[in-house]
């Protein structure tokens, strides 16, 4: 039996409307146990093991209320980003990730005018993850229709994403602390709905990878076999990019726009350095995350420097420990 022949076997193809049938039918029951998880089951959860952690700590900084949600938020981010940011490494896509951050920074901006206007709608988060979406369909839209080179979306909302955040900042939003903490990002200001929105972003993400790893896998090393195998290119390119999307938007507040980016790629150029699976890689790349997050919380507070800074210096510091252990072992 020829390659092409086993590939499509292993890959049966899906019409549209099978697939879109298939994402309802899981999709909006996951939906609905998330919400549920988020709202119901999560708060008491997380007041329980924080309870637990600060009476046998007995340490400030556990037992913070404002450190605690930016704990929280940082071990969530150093688990999603680094899961998806093994795809886009190995795809040399790193730099989507930054012109979604200044897209969604440009939605923030739009949500804090509306919200100044019509407090029930304060949200800026939720106007970021739309823009993000918006903007990830727009640069796969851009890089399917076009001639172009690939490069050219991204540059488009690199640049346009924040002309707009600065354009509402300038007409008719103060820019306050609240501003700079998403585009530099400050642990401070994180609020527990924003905790909640992140467990829930980081369930969907892990989800869906877990559900079609396979298949990105596939579209990550090998793009002809994939449509040999009749596997649907264009439909995980655009997931690919908009779980990136919600990654991004998870962390704006923790990293800031300027550094969010940052989370995506150097955990996983960090584990590229000591090992050659794949799988592996992704594994310690969360390990990796998980270090920097941790390890840059604890060095910001010691020394009273900027946290997200800190938490990509330290990432910094990973990837050059990595990259020297690599050498050593020939890699």
């Amino acid at each position: 039996m020829a390659t092409s022949d086993r590939l499509a076997d292993a890959f049966p193809p899906q019409s549209a409307a099978r697939r879109l049938g298939i994402v309802a039918g899981v999709g909006v029951p996951a939906g609905l146990a998330i919400v549920s998880f988020i709202v119901w089951v999560f708060p008491p959860l997380y007041e329980a093991f924080w309870g637990v952690t600060c009476s046998t700590a007995g340490v400030w900084l556990v037992c913070s209320g404002f450190l605690q949600r930016g704990f929280t938020a940082g071990i969530l981010i150093g688990i999603t980003a680094p899961i998806v940011g093994a795809y886009l490494v190995n795809r040399q896509m790193a730099l989507i990730g930054e012109a979604l951050a200044h897209t969604a920074f440009g939605g923030v901006a739009i949500g804090l005018f509306i919200g100044a206007a019509v407090p029930t709608l304060d949200y800026p988060l939720l106007f970021a993850l739309v823009a993000a979406a918006i903007g990830a369909l727009g640069m796969q839209w851009i890089a399917v229709n076009t001639d172009g080179y690939a490069d050219i979306p991204i540059a488009i909302m690199l640049t346009g994403g924040f002309a707009v955040g600065i354009a509402v900042i300038s007409y008719g939003v103060v820019f306050s602390a609240t501003v700079e903490s998403y585009l530099f990002g400050d642990i401070l200001f994180v609020p527990f709905r924003n905790v909640q929105l992140m467990v829930g972003l980081t369930m969907l993400v892990a989800g869906v990878v877990a559900l079609t790893h396979k298949q990105l896998l596939f579209i990550t090393f090998d793009r002809e076999a994939a449509r040999l195998a009749r596997i649907d290119v264009w439909f995980y390119d655009t997931l690919l990019i908009v779980l990136t999307a919600l990654v991004v938007v998870a962390a704006m507040q923790v990293l800031g726009a300027i550094l969010v980016a940052g989370m995506l790629v150097i955990p996983v150029a960090a584990a590229m350095q000591v090992t050659g699976s794949f799988n592996g890689g992704l594994v310690l790349s969360v390990v990796f995350g998980q270090v920097a997050v941790l390890g840059g919380i604890f060095v910001s507070y010691a020394l009273n420097i900027a946290t997200g800074a800190t938490i990509i210096l330290v990432a910094i510091a990973l990837y050059l420990l990595a990259l020297a252990i690599g050498t050593l072992l020939g890699r």
